[in-house]
């Protein structure tokens, strides 16, 4: 007999709680994860204007210039990481497109393209409650008029490092979490969340 492996996500033990939060808080609070997206670190120098038009032509968008901003193209999108680093994501499987893609753009011109798909993985948190539930763990300002809908921050959550991006005025987000911490910043946001509903 042969073993077939499994793909796992590291919250798959956590849909029941997940679900049983979300029908509990009556629709102002909804927590899920989006397992295996693709994750690939882009870098490459922000003013070479060759580089920046061939990743517009390989994928549709250009990677962001402006610190904290997302950069988005149906269902993909480029975080802003840094200076010269950003993180495009797309619906899962799609690495080696994705790499290929970021390599052709770059050709011969100084940078990198890794895939860190499995270094992390997504936690949505929507609903009426979610920006506060957030702010209750994270010492950056998560006002409306800081950050909304194509913005995004790189900053702690109860301790764990993580990258937050608003997607929807809902309003709704995703939390980008290393894998190791995932399922520690599931237990503190349903804790959270608990006292909050």
């Amino acid at each position: 007999m042969i073993a077939e492996a499994t793909r796992r996500s590291p919250l798959s033990d956590y849909a029941d709680r997940f679900g049983a939060l979300s029908e509990a808080s009556t629709g102002t609070l909804a927590i899920r994860e989006v397992p295996f997206l693709t994750q690939i670190n882009f870098r490459a120098n922000p003013s070479d204007t060759e580089v920046l038009a061939a990743v517009q032509h390989q994928l549709g968008f250009t990677p962001p210039v402006e610190p904290n901003t997302v950069a988005t193209k149906d269902d993909r999108s480029c975080i802003w990481l840094g200076p010269d680093e950003s993180l495009v994501v797309a619906p899962p499987d799609q690495q080696q497109l994705i790499r290929a893609a970021l390599r052709s753009a770059l050709g011969d011109h100084p940078g990198a393209v890794v895939d860190v798909s499995a270094n992390r993985t997504v936690i949505e948190v929507s609903g009426s409650s979610s920006r506060e539930l957030l702010a209750h763990g994270c010492s950056i300002d998560l006002d409306p008029r800081s950050i909304g809908p194509g913005r995004c921050a790189q900053s702690l959550l109860a301790k764990a490092q993580v990258i937050i991006q608003q997607t929807a005025t809902t309003p709704s987000f995703l939390v980008y979490v290393r894998a190791s911490f995932a399922s520690y910043l599931a237990d503190w946001l349903l804790d959270a969340a608990a006292t909050a509903i």
